[in-house]
Protein backbone atom coordinates (compact mmCIF):
# COMPACT_ATOMS: atom_id res chain seq x y z
CA UNK A 1 0.00 0.00 0.00
CA UNK A 2 1.31 3.59 -1.04
CA UNK A 3 1.24 6.48 1.86
CA UNK A 4 0.55 9.84 0.73
CA UNK A 5 2.37 12.95 1.87
CA UNK A 6 -0.34 15.97 1.98
CA UNK A 7 1.58 18.96 2.96
CA UNK A 8 -0.29 21.98 4.59
CA UNK A 9 -1.60 23.27 7.97
CA UNK A 10 -3.86 21.94 9.99
CA UNK A 11 -7.29 23.04 10.90
CA UNK A 12 -6.01 23.61 14.70
CA UNK A 13 -2.67 25.64 13.24
CA UNK A 14 -4.83 27.69 11.12
CA UNK A 15 -7.32 28.65 14.05
CA UNK A 16 -4.39 29.40 16.63
CA UNK A 17 -2.98 31.83 13.91
CA UNK A 18 -6.07 33.62 13.32
CA UNK A 19 -6.63 33.74 17.20
CA UNK A 20 -2.87 35.13 17.47
CA UNK A 21 -3.69 38.08 14.78
CA UNK A 22 -6.99 38.66 16.62
CA UNK A 23 -5.33 39.43 20.02
CA UNK A 24 -2.55 41.82 18.43
CA UNK A 25 -4.80 43.58 16.37
CA UNK A 26 -7.35 43.97 19.29
CA UNK A 27 -3.97 45.12 21.42
CA UNK A 28 -2.42 47.79 18.47
CA UNK A 29 -6.38 49.66 18.40
CA UNK A 30 -6.77 49.84 21.89
CA UNK A 31 -3.35 51.21 22.16
CA UNK A 32 -3.70 53.73 19.66
CA UNK A 33 -7.01 54.89 20.79
CA UNK A 34 -8.35 56.44 17.56
CA UNK A 35 -10.72 58.94 19.15
CA UNK A 36 -8.09 60.21 21.46
CA UNK A 37 -6.16 61.28 18.06
CA UNK A 38 -8.89 62.52 16.42
CA UNK A 39 -9.57 64.76 19.48
CA UNK A 40 -5.65 65.25 19.64
CA UNK A 41 -5.77 66.41 15.86
CA UNK A 42 -8.39 68.89 16.15
CA UNK A 43 -7.04 70.68 19.19
CA UNK A 44 -3.51 71.09 17.29
CA UNK A 45 -5.82 72.78 14.33
CA UNK A 46 -7.19 75.01 16.90
CA UNK A 47 -3.60 75.65 18.55
CA UNK A 48 -2.44 76.50 15.01
CA UNK A 49 -5.68 78.98 14.18
CA UNK A 50 -5.03 80.46 17.51
CA UNK A 51 -1.58 81.35 16.52
CA UNK A 52 -2.07 82.13 13.14
CA UNK A 53 -4.96 84.90 13.97
CA UNK A 54 -2.92 86.54 16.24
CA UNK A 55 0.31 86.54 14.21
CA UNK A 56 -2.03 88.44 11.42
CA UNK A 57 -2.65 90.45 13.86
CA UNK A 58 0.49 91.58 15.46
CA UNK A 59 2.09 92.12 11.76
CA UNK A 60 -0.96 94.08 10.93
CA UNK A 61 -0.59 96.32 13.85
CA UNK A 62 3.18 96.66 13.28
CA UNK A 63 2.24 97.25 9.29
CA UNK A 64 -0.07 100.22 10.76
CA UNK A 65 2.53 101.79 12.94
CA UNK A 66 1.12 100.45 16.05
CA UNK A 67 -2.69 100.49 15.44
CA UNK A 68 -4.49 97.26 15.37
CA UNK A 69 -6.92 96.78 12.50
CA UNK A 70 -10.61 99.15 12.69
CA UNK A 71 -12.62 95.77 14.11
CA UNK A 72 -10.35 95.59 17.20
CA UNK A 73 -9.81 99.90 18.01
CA UNK A 74 -13.78 99.50 17.86
CA UNK A 75 -13.92 96.90 20.63
CA UNK A 76 -14.82 97.48 24.49
CA UNK A 77 -12.22 96.34 26.53
CA UNK A 78 -12.33 93.31 28.88
CA UNK A 79 -15.53 92.32 26.37
CA UNK A 80 -15.37 89.04 24.58
CA UNK A 81 -16.25 89.03 20.99
CA UNK A 82 -16.82 86.29 18.03
CA UNK A 83 -14.36 86.28 15.77
CA UNK A 84 -16.06 86.46 12.36
CA UNK A 85 -15.36 87.02 8.28
CA UNK A 86 -18.34 89.96 8.29
CA UNK A 87 -21.16 87.48 7.58
CA UNK A 88 -22.92 86.76 10.53
CA UNK A 89 -26.26 84.49 9.84
CA UNK A 90 -27.09 84.16 13.98
CA UNK A 91 -26.29 85.88 16.96
CA UNK A 92 -22.35 85.80 18.23
CA UNK A 93 -23.30 83.82 20.98
CA UNK A 94 -25.19 81.22 19.88
CA UNK A 95 -23.02 78.63 21.01
CA UNK A 96 -22.36 79.43 24.68
CA UNK A 97 -23.13 76.63 25.73
CA UNK A 98 -19.93 75.20 24.35
CA UNK A 99 -17.30 78.52 24.69
CA UNK A 100 -15.74 78.52 27.50
CA UNK A 101 -14.97 82.63 27.12
CA UNK A 102 -18.57 83.39 26.91
CA UNK A 103 -19.31 85.84 24.16
CA UNK A 104 -20.06 89.27 26.14
CA UNK A 105 -23.47 89.86 23.92
CA UNK A 106 -25.26 88.75 20.84
CA UNK A 107 -24.39 91.16 19.39
CA UNK A 108 -20.51 91.10 19.65
CA UNK A 109 -18.88 89.71 16.88
CA UNK A 110 -15.22 91.21 15.96
CA UNK A 111 -14.89 91.14 12.11
CA UNK A 112 -11.42 90.14 10.75
CA UNK A 113 -12.17 90.06 7.14
CA UNK A 114 -10.04 93.54 6.76
CA UNK A 115 -7.13 91.37 7.31
CA UNK A 116 -7.99 88.69 4.83
CA UNK A 117 -8.60 91.95 2.08
CA UNK A 118 -4.91 93.07 2.75
CA UNK A 119 -3.53 89.70 2.19
CA UNK A 120 -2.68 88.87 6.03
CA UNK A 121 -4.72 85.57 6.21
CA UNK A 122 -5.88 83.48 3.12
CA UNK A 123 -9.42 83.39 4.94
CA UNK A 124 -10.56 83.20 8.27
CA UNK A 125 -9.61 79.65 10.15
CA UNK A 126 -13.03 78.10 11.91
CA UNK A 127 -12.19 75.51 14.55
CA UNK A 128 -13.01 71.90 13.76
CA UNK A 129 -16.25 70.70 15.06
CA UNK A 130 -15.84 69.00 17.88
CA UNK A 131 -19.40 69.86 20.18
CA UNK A 132 -19.59 72.99 18.53
CA UNK A 133 -20.80 73.57 15.01
CA UNK A 134 -18.47 75.89 13.69
CA UNK A 135 -19.15 78.52 10.71
CA UNK A 136 -17.26 81.10 9.12
CA UNK A 137 -20.06 83.79 10.88
CA UNK A 138 -19.20 81.05 13.89
CA UNK A 139 -15.35 80.53 14.40
CA UNK A 140 -14.95 79.14 17.20
CA UNK A 141 -12.80 81.51 18.77
CA UNK A 142 -13.31 85.04 20.46
CA UNK A 143 -10.71 87.86 20.89
CA UNK A 144 -10.92 89.66 24.04
CA UNK A 145 -8.47 93.22 24.37
CA UNK A 146 -7.56 94.69 27.34
CA UNK A 147 -7.42 98.16 28.46
CA UNK A 148 -4.01 98.03 27.80
CA UNK A 149 -3.26 96.88 25.03
CA UNK A 150 -2.85 92.91 25.23
CA UNK A 151 -4.84 90.79 23.27
CA UNK A 152 -6.56 87.26 23.74
CA UNK A 153 -7.68 84.70 21.32
CA UNK A 154 -9.52 81.42 22.73
CA UNK A 155 -10.80 78.29 21.34
CA UNK A 156 -14.06 77.88 22.48
CA UNK A 157 -13.14 74.18 22.32
CA UNK A 158 -10.27 72.30 23.82
CA UNK A 159 -11.11 68.38 24.10
CA UNK A 160 -8.05 67.21 24.92
CA UNK A 161 -6.00 70.13 26.19
CA UNK A 162 -6.65 70.20 29.80
CA UNK A 163 -5.84 74.10 30.20
CA UNK A 164 -7.74 74.97 27.28
CA UNK A 165 -6.37 76.92 23.90
CA UNK A 166 -5.42 80.84 24.40
CA UNK A 167 -2.99 83.15 22.96
CA UNK A 168 -1.88 86.29 24.62
CA UNK A 169 0.17 88.92 23.30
Amino acid sequence: MKKLNYSGFTLIELLIVVAIIAVLATATFVALDPLKRFRDSRDAKRWSDTSELMSAIKVNQVDNGGNYAQAIRDMNPGDVYMITDGIVTSGCDDQNGICDAEVTNDSYCVNLGELVARGYLGKIPVSPNGEGDWSSSLTGYTLTASSSGALVITSCEAENATNGISVTR
